[in-house]
């Protein structure tokens, strides 16, 4: 990465292959690596072949982040670009505060490109960011999805996340910065020990003389990510042959699953509990090793707000009931963010778990060939107490219960993580 002041620019505008964004978002918050991405950014769409626009988010964590917001959009401002400061109107709640802010902050920035019709989000993260991941993904013995660290693209809440900077490194964007006299403002929670990263960052300065730098942390990263596109391609193939979607489950062929090697069993199992959960991050390594050994000796498992269950020649990954007993909607409304239901006649009606006394009133629910704990967790149409219809369960009564992702959409997010 030697003479990298020259070489970035063309490395950021290569992050865009040939099908450039008609409209680009750019995440910055003042600190040093998004302001030196919205000016690389600026300088690699000159012509105007890309409309750039900014989203600040203010966590209201600190007295001075208003403030800073402000200073980013002006910086904005002088470059042309159209900037938005988008509030943590909910704040933390209890629990590990970092991730609540992590998170809020992709949903608002998410949120914001939807709203303004952008499909790719610039973030600025850096190859030391990636080098702390990975040492904190170690830390955790996480296997080759961890050790993979930050994608350089991926998806959330139908916005394209990118990472242009992940081979760049924070010394290198601060030269960048001084050279042209762009100013920066320095988060002093980024000197806060109390957190891990900070710890991890303190760690490296140790570590750089044994040859353990940042750079080729991040280069550890980019070969683990090239072993994960392996191994995913096996796992989908696998699939192709054990699996399919069935009442709003992945079921698998109990006899194929045990034959394959266990990384490719593990990584299947966890791309099945995400489809059915919804989230975008998988279940903890331990409870996940739990799982695949109930699926391979014919037990059940319950985590990530799902269930494991197995008939004699069949796994079944389906909700839980518990997790969505509370759900409720109207009939044509998404259901627990999976399921819509309409019927003829909705007047009255609400959508509404099954559960175990619903299942009781469906007499053919066993012709169905689906175990009573998958139909428990699936939509059912209630007129208050009473049953009026339970679909997947063989109880139709004029009704249909559509599931929102295909089969062939599970098939493809096991190639899009």
């Amino acid at each position: 990465m030697t003479g990298a002041r020259q070489n970035i620019l063309p490395l950021v505008r290569s992050q865009f292959r040939s099908a450039l964004p008609d409209r680009l978002g750019i995440a910055i918050s003042g600190g040093g690596d998004s302001m030196a991405l919205m000016h690389l950014l600026h300088d690699c769409f000159t012509n105007g072949e890309v409309a750039l626009f900014a989203a600040t988010v203010d966590h209201g964590l600190r007295p001075e982040s208003a403030a800073e917001a402000e200073a980013a959009g002006a910086a904005a401002a002088r470059l042309g670009i159209s900037h938005e400061v988008l509030r943590w109107e909910d704040g933390p709640q209890e629990g590990n505060l970092q991730n609540q802010a992590r998170d809020a902050r992709y949903d608002l920035l998410t949120g914001w490109a939807q709203r303004h019709c952008i499909p790719v989000l610039a973030l600025g993260h850096t190859a030391d960011d990636q080098a702390e991941t990975v040492l904190m993904r170690m830390a955790r013995a996480s296997g080759v999805t961890g050790l993979s660290g930050m994608a350089e693209r991926r998806t959330h809440n139908g916005v394209t996340l990118l990472r242009p900077l992940l081979d760049v490194t924070r010394c290198e964007l601060r030269d960048y910065l001084q050279t042209r006299g762009i100013a920066w403002s320095e988060d002093p929670s980024n000197e806060d020990t109390r957190f891990e990263r900070v710890r991890v960052r303190r760690a490296l300065e140790e570590l750089a003389p044994l040859g353990l730098t940042a750079a080729v942390l991040a280069k550890i990263a980019r070969n683990m990510a090239k072993a994960r596109e392996a191994l995913d391609w096996y796992v989908f193939l696998a699939a192709r042959d054990l699996a399919h979607v069935q009442a709003g489950a992945v079921v698998l062929c109990q006899r194929k699953f045990r034959t394959l090697p266990s990384e490719i069993s593990h990584r299947l199992l966890v791309r099945a509990f995400q489809w059915i959960s919804g989230t975008a991050y998988p279940p903890r390594r331990v409870p996940m090793e739990k799982a695949v050994l109930a699926a391979r000796s014919g037990g059940s498992a319950t985590l990530a707000g799902c269930r494991l269950v197995t008939t004699s020649k069949q796994i079944w990954i389906c909700r839980e009931y518990n997790s969505v007993r509370g759900e409720a909607s109207r009939p044509g409304q998404a259901w627990d963010r999976r399921w819509e239901v309409y019927g003829a006649d909705a007047k009255g009606c609400e959508v509404r778990a099954l559960g175990q006394k619903g299942l009781q009133q469906c007499p053919d629910w066993r012709a169905t060939g689906v175990p009573g704990a998958v139909l428990q967790a699936t939509p059912a149409v209630w007129q208050g107490r009473e049953l009026a219809a339970a679909p997947a369960a063989g109880f139709a009564n004029g009704w249909s219960a559509e599931l929102a992702g295909t089969e062939e959409e599970f098939f493809a997010s096991l190639l899009s993580h």
